[in-house]
């Protein structure tokens, strides 16, 4: 099977099997989706959910955000993973969204990178998710899976296997298909141990080819 077909297939089943798949995080506006991705840097969609909804009463916009100080910030979001980093960088960010872009979330990949705390992931995540436009964003999960499966080959980088899925991947799909990878390397193949006996890919995966090689029933 050449990597058309297995891409062709792997979309098939997800389309199947999962023909709806959104962000976990919650969020009514671009602003607090910007938000809460910067929170959700090593730390779980879940313990994110739990945060935004006071830090939103407090900062409902870009503008009170930016009016906020570190301290401020940190005392809302101290239960998330780097707070203090975190903290600098969502009023650094909220500054640079009203002083140059008006407090208007920008769609294009480089524009939203000059926001602190707005990495390449980040700002993929918004142009998918806010924007629909076809931007591969690179987690752990996605990056575990496609090479796993073998939707990329010796990636070694984010930005490496980011191009190779873009490359492969119709871009119609390219959105749907970075939730569809994450929910499968949060909730079945995920790093330590793998639920390959509950997966329907195993047929299509390199990895459990593998695994099935080296440790043959």
């Amino acid at each position: 099977m050449n990597k058309k077909e297995r891409v062709s297939e792997v979309i098939r089943y997800f389309e199947t099997v999962v023909p709806i798949a959104e962000t976990e995080l919650v969020y009514k506006s671009p602003y607090q989706l910007l938000v809460a991705v910067i929170l959700s840097a090593q730390c779980t969609d879940k313990r994110v959910n739990i945060i935004t909804p006071p830090f939103f009463d407090f900062f409902p916009d870009a503008d009170s955000l930016s009016k906020a100080t570190e301290e401020q910030v940190f005392g809302l979001i101290k239960s998330c993973s780097y707070p203090n980093n975190k903290a600098k960088n969502l009023v650094g960010m909220a500054r640079v969204l009203i002083s140059e872009f008006n407090g208007i979330v920008p769609s294009d990949i480089d524009e939203l990178q000059k926001m602190p705390g707005v990495g390449r992931k980040t700002a993929n995540v918004i142009a998918s998710v806010v924007f629909n436009l076809p931007a591969m964003a690179v987690d752990t999960h996605v990056f575990r899976v496609s090479n796993r499966i073998g939707l990329t080959t010796n990636s070694r980088t984010p930005l490496e296997s980011e191009k190779q899925l873009v490359k492969c991947i119709p871009a119609d799909k390219i959105s749907i298909a970075h939730h569809w990878l994450i929910l499968h390397g949060r909730y079945v193949c995920m790093a330590r141990k793998p639920k390959c006996a509950e997966c329907g890919l195993t047929e299509l995966c390199k990895y459990f080819q593998k695994q099935a090689e080296v440790n043959p029933i």
